[in-house]
C-alpha cells in the first residue's frame, strides 16, 4: 500500500511520535510512503533550531534521520513555514531574514505537493490538527 502522511501538530506532540511510529512501521511492513508532508505547527519538526531536553525524545532529530535514511520525499508546506520562521537559505534571502533554519533533507513547496501526494498514494493518514 502506499501511504501520504500529512503531520499538523507541534514538533513534540504526541501525533508527532504517532506519526513517526506509523510511517517506520509502515516501511517496516513493506508498505511506501509516496510523501510527508509537514503543515500548520508540523513545520517546527523540520527545523534545525528545536533543542530538545536531554530526557527527552528528540523527535525532530529522528524525523531527519528517518526521512535521510529511507530517502523520503520530506515536504514542509512554505506557507506555513514562512508563518512561523520556519527557513531555508533561499527565503531567508529573499526575505532578507538573518537565519536559516531548515536543511536537508527537508524541501519547502506548496499545498499542490500534498494533492499531487494524495493522487499517488492509496491512502491519506494525517496526524494531529487544530
Amino acid at each position: 500500500m502506499k501511504f501520504a502522511i500529512a503531520l499538523f501538530s507541534a514538533a513534540h506532540a504526541p501525533s508527532s511520535r504517532r506519526a513517526l511510529a506509523f510511517a517506520q512501521a509502515a516501511l517496516a511492513g513493506g508498505h511506501e510512503i509516496v510523501r510527508l508532508f509537514f503543515y500548520q505547527d508540523g513545520v517546527h519538526s523540520a527545523s534545525d533550531n528545536i533543542v530538545t531536553p536531554q530526557d527527552e525524545l528528540d523527535l525532530p532529530a529522528q524525523w531527519r534521520t528517518f526521512v535521510s535514511e529511507h530517502q523520503l520525499d520530506g515536504v514542509v508546506c512554505i506557507a506555513a513555514a514562512l508563518r512561523r520562521g520556519v527557513l531555508d537559505q533561499e527565503e531567508a534571502a529573499r526575505y532578507q531574514r538573518p537565519a536559516v533554519n531548515l536543511s536537508a533533507p527537508w524541501e519547502l513547496s506548496g499545498l499542490g505537493q500534498l494533492h499531487d501526494a494524495v493522487q499517488a498514494a492509496d491512502r491519506l493518514i494525517c496526524f494531529g490538527g487544530p
